[in-house]
């Protein structure tokens, strides 16, 4: 019997020879990035530019403060470079209008980080709803779905509980469940096993993996988790504010 990591490890040549033959699902070209602190002009991405095909699994690893949650902002257009492009099939992302912009985040991206943004006094189930409503689905379009990948996060006896009565590990799994949802093409997560037990942690790899499977989803992860990071397609870090493949 084959194991998940042979056959991810088979998979993953076809995988790359397949995308080297394909146009990118998204090119981040000459990006730069800089901030303020305390009067100090500080460069976190400088020229920046990256690939990324559909269905390719990316773990941006590295130590804290050298820009991966930045990098991770601006790909999912929660920030905006100083200068550089976006492009998502060859369009020019940062050139929608904000109600545009917003679409294209609620249709393609899912997002998990850090820190969850879950609606405290709603129970999981409703938090879970939430982009499904967005979208303009009914609560009844979107139940059925949003209660079997609770189950898939392992929530199956949490679906009603308040987020504030569920641990922070519970509530992860939540914030996971409400980035799948709606099975969007790109899935950016920072630290998506952070706060989750090994088993737990366990759980939560097979079922991006699966996902990256049944649904070719393309997945960019920031993880100080080398086991999972292990498993991806390939693992990159920032080195003086550009990407560097280390896989």
């Amino acid at each position: 019997m084959v194991n998940r990591l042979e056959k991810d490890n088979s998979q993953h040549h076809l995988k790359m020879e397949n995308q080297n033959k394909s146009d990118p699902l998204m090119s981040l070209i000459g990006v730069n990035k800089s901030y303020r602190n305390n009067g100090a002009h500080i460069d976190v991405l400088k020229n920046l530019s990256v690939d990324i095909y559909s269905g390719e699994t990316i773990a941006i690893v590295g130590e804290s403060g050298i820009g991966k949650s930045t990098f991770l902002h601006i790909l999912g257009t929660l920030d905006q470079p100083d200068s550089g492009t976006l492009l998502y099939k060859n369009a020019d992302v940062f050139e929608f209008d904000k109600k545009k912009l917003a679409e294209f985040r609620n249709k393609i991206m899912g997002f998990v980080f850090q820190f969850h943004y879950l609606l405290a006094e709603f129970s999981a189930l409703e938090n879970v709803l939430m982009p499904g409503l967005i979208k303009g689905f009914s609560a009844g379009q979107i139940r059925e779905r949003a209660e079997a990948i609770l189950v898939r996060v392992g929530l199956k006896e949490r679906l009603t509980h308040r987020v504030l009565d569920l641990s922070g590990g519970e509530q992860q799994r939540v914030a996971l469940a409400r980035a799948l949802v709606l099975n969007p093409a790109i899935l950016l997560a920072d630290e998506p096993t952070g706060n989750l037990d090994k088993k737990n942690s366990r759980q939560v790899h097979d079922l991006l993996f699966e996902l990256n499977d049944e649904y070719n989803m393309t997945i960019i992860t920031v993880t100080h988790n080398m086991q999972l990071a292990e498993y991806m397609d390939k693992q990159m870090t920032l080195v003086e504010g550009k990407l560097v493949e280390i896989k």
